[in-house]
């Protein structure tokens, strides 16, 4: 029997029997939660995964790949003061430039060959298999998980992509140093990483709690001859402060963003430089089994996980793409971090977004056991 395959990034990747096709999706992890008009699910830590049917794309709207100015619908944008308005259209341009320039490029896909050592694998997690074919009866025999490895990448995780091309960013625009924020220390390991290759200075802030839990990955920035500065707070406050220390040394800072939240085009550029991950997945896919994958599921923290696999299939409509978000201690608790599935909009550290808020609007801590 001829099979299709769904995809999944560091979570799982599902083989489907193709008579079955548009019937037998299954999500790997996540259980349904409130949907309002988007797709997403929330994964509690008192209730198991389930592989409930995968909701079907029914949101088309052109503001999916957004409208060239950081606007996707009403979300994105840049509320920031007038102080940065110029350094940001500079780096808008800067990058657009860098785009299309095929030195950078080249420099650009052979840092990411030789340091970082893509491509990673798009690895057939065959136990896995066969532990979801064993508890869940709907899943038939031809179906298969796949893991898309960016685990194996230098620094242990995918966020080196994009640092280490915003570091090249850096340089061409003259600044000599670099400032992020992290939460469970992988964007600062990444872009202390990436300074160091590129002979830049490092400054990474980290909130106090994350130092404590993250006390390796901090460790590690610190032997790449990055300073970490430790913030009251979690990585919100972390981010905060890096923005603000980036607005007082403007023209010779580079502020790296790990997320694709912020001010444009720092979204836009974290997705462009994390698509990497996407674009080798389709690539893998069709030599693997000569087409793609049905289903891309995919942890949601700050995104650049989920959209680095995401961004390449948006255009695809036989793809679903799935979120799962953290839902805690329940998400009636009050103690969750399902931000896009039961936050309201507002505006928060230079864009317009998905919330945790109270009732006069302040922004409300998330609650998880990870770090950040």
């Amino acid at each position: 029997m001829s099979s299709s395959k769904i995809q999944v990034r560091g979570q799982p990747l599902l083989r489907v029997p193709a008579r079955n096709h548009r019937m037998t999706h299954l999500i790997v992890c996540g259980v349904s939660t409130k949907r309002h008009h988007r797709e997403i699910n929330a994964l509690s830590s008192n209730s198991g995964p389930s592989l409930d049917s995968v909701p079907t794309r029914t949101d088309k709207r052109q503001f999916l790949r957004g409208d060239g100015n950081g606007k996707f619908g009403r979300f994105g944008g840049k509320f920031v003061p007038e102080t940065l308005m110029s350094r940001l259209i500079e780096l808008e341009d800067e990058f657009n430039f860098v785009r299309c320039d095929h030195e950078f490029q080249e420099e650009l896909t052979t840092a990411l060959r030789d340091y970082v050592g893509r491509e990673t694998p798009l690895y057939f997690a065959e136990r896995l298999t066969e532990h979801y074919k064993n508890i869940v009866p709907t899943i038939e025999g031809g179906t298969e998980i796949y893991l898309k490895r960016e685990d194996l990448s230098h620094c242990g995780s995918h966020k080196i992509n994009n640092a280490l091309a915003q570091a090249m960013i850096s340089r061409r625009l003259g600044c000599s140093r670099v400032v992020a924020a992290t939460g469970a220390g992988q964007h600062g390991v990444a872009t202390a990483a990436a300074c160091a290759k590129l002979s830049l200075e490092c400054t990474v802030f980290m909130g106090a709690a994350d130092i404590e839990k993250q006390s390796f990955n901090v460790l590690s920035m610190k032997l790449l001859g990055a300073q970490v500065i430790s913030v009251e707070g979690t990585f919100k406050d972390a981010s905060s402060e890096a923005i603000r220390n980036w607005v007082e040394n403007l023209y010779t800072t580079y502020y790296l963003s790990g997320t694709v939240v912020g001010p444009h085009p720092c979204p836009i550029i974290v997705r462009e430089f994390q698509s990497v991950i996407g674009k080798e997945t389709r690539r893998q896919a069709k030599q693997l089994w000569g087409g793609k994958p049905d289903v891309l599921v995919a942890c949601v923290g700050s995104g650049s996980n989920a959209l680095g696999l995401f961004h390449e299939f948006v255009g695809d409509e036989d793809v679903r793409l799935v979120g799962v978000e953290a839902a805690g201690l329940g998400l009636d608790s009050g103690k969750h971090s399902a931000t896009l599935a039961f936050g309201d909009v507002g505006v928060y550290h230079g864009s317009m977004s998905y919330l945790l808020q109270d009732d006069q609007g302040q922004i409300l801590k998330p609650h998880s056991v990870g770090v950040g």
